[in-house]
């Protein structure tokens, strides 16, 4: 770890708060920094972005991810997903089963009759091995073993968190299995672009870049319809508050209790980084921009946080009081063959890039 001699970071978390034994492995607090003064800070317990401090336009720092203040804090709250890696499989799988080929695998149950987010043990309850390269690189490992959560295969997982002179978070993601098995991998991080717990994302304003996304039902599984955007509460082709359409009566909005939705991404290129997202917060003039090479993304505005949470800096984290742009396969995939094939082939190896860019501007509409 680098910078052990210090005691706090900018954003004011003490390392110390960080340093704790959990099933005889250590967790510790990390910080990259660019060129610039951006600051991130992750914790290896869960692979978390702790803290990301962000200047406004005129040059003041703000913490605009949620998180806690110590180890302690994370493994106590209800909220096990804030700032973590998800998997092996992010969002919902149905009735927590699925089939590679003519064999079923049985998942751990979660959520209701369905799994989420990897089940009891997912991604974000283990402690990741870390390795930090320099001031803005570091290196998260684990194994996954054959069967945990009922997935099958060994899978190694690699993921690499950059923080580039461009004021870009780069995250790749790399996993290799000994068997054929499925993989999704995304992070969950709350923004809020304000800074933390200063209030709802109502005036932040959101522009997709996606016409269709995946239909739910009551349960928040997929019904296998693609829908069109156009004419719904879905629709950011052109940019719209949060707030304005958060509370609808549409059957969408009151299924998920606000935004919790996949969205596809508009002509998805390959072997190309694409625009997901940019999400505009009017005070600040801070700009946030998703780039990904996968098919789709979850947009979520913290529906279903048990009100209040006490987070960093005493402040209280509440429903609609961030959101989170999550790059990903779509939900239940693996039992939807019409949806693109989150099967990984044994040997061969998953990667994936997402990129969250942050600077200013005066308003959404520029490039």
């Amino acid at each position: 770890m680098l910078n052990a001699n210090r005691t706090i970071t900018r954003s004011g978390l003490k390392f110390q708060d960080f340093e704790s034994t959990i099933n005889h492995q250590k967790t510790k607090l990390f910080v990259l920094s660019n060129n610039n003064g951006i600051e991130a800070a992750f914790t290896n317990y869960g692979q978390r972005l702790v803290s990301l401090m962000v200047p406004n336009e005129k040059g003041e720092f703000c913490d605009v991810v949620f998180g806690f203040s110590t180890i302690g804090d994370y493994i106590s709250s209800d909220e096990k997903y804030i700032g973590a890696i998800i998997g092996r499989y992010a969002n919902r799988i149905s009735n927590g089963s699925f089939f590679i080929g003519q064999k079923s695998y049985k998942l751990t149950i979660n959520e209701g009759k369905n799994q989420l987010h990897g089940g009891e043990l997912g991604f974000n309850n283990v402690i990741w091995n870390a390795h930090q390269i320099n001031s803005q690189k570091i290196i998260f490992t684990y194994v996954s073993k054959h069967l945990e959560e009922g997935y099958p295969g060994n899978l190694e997982v690699k993921v690499v968190y950059e923080l580039t002179d461009e004021n870009e978070i780069k995250i790749n993601y790399e996993a290799v299995s000994d068997q054929n098995t499925i993989v999704n991998l995304t992070n969950h991080s709350y923004f809020n672009l304000r800074g933390a717990g200063n209030g709802t994302i109502y005036e932040h304003v959101v522009r997709m870049n996606s016409s269709y996304y995946t239909v739910i039902d009551k349960n928040m599984i997929p019904t296998g319809e693609i829908g069109s955007v156009a004419n719904t509460p879905l629709d950011f082709r052109q940019p719209k508050r949060i707030g304005d359409h958060l509370n609808d009566a549409h059957e969408q909005i009151q299924f998920a209790n606000g935004y919790d939705h996949n969205l596809m991404i508009d002509s998805v290129k390959k072997q190309n980084l694409n625009l997901a997202a940019k999400v505009y917060e009017p005070i600040s003039k801070r700009v946030m921009a998703v780039y990904t090479d996968k098919p789709g993304f979850q947009f979520y505005t913290t529906n279903h946080i048990n009100s209040p949470v006490l987070g960093k800096e005493g402040k209280e984290y509440f429903p609609h009081g961030a959101f989170c742009i999550e790059p990903q396969y779509f939900p239940d995939s693996p039992n939807r063959s019409e949806f693109p094939s989150v099967i990984l082939k044994k040997d061969q190896v998953y990667r994936t890039t997402t990129i969250f860019k942050f600077f200013t501007q005066n308003n959404i509409l520029k490039d």
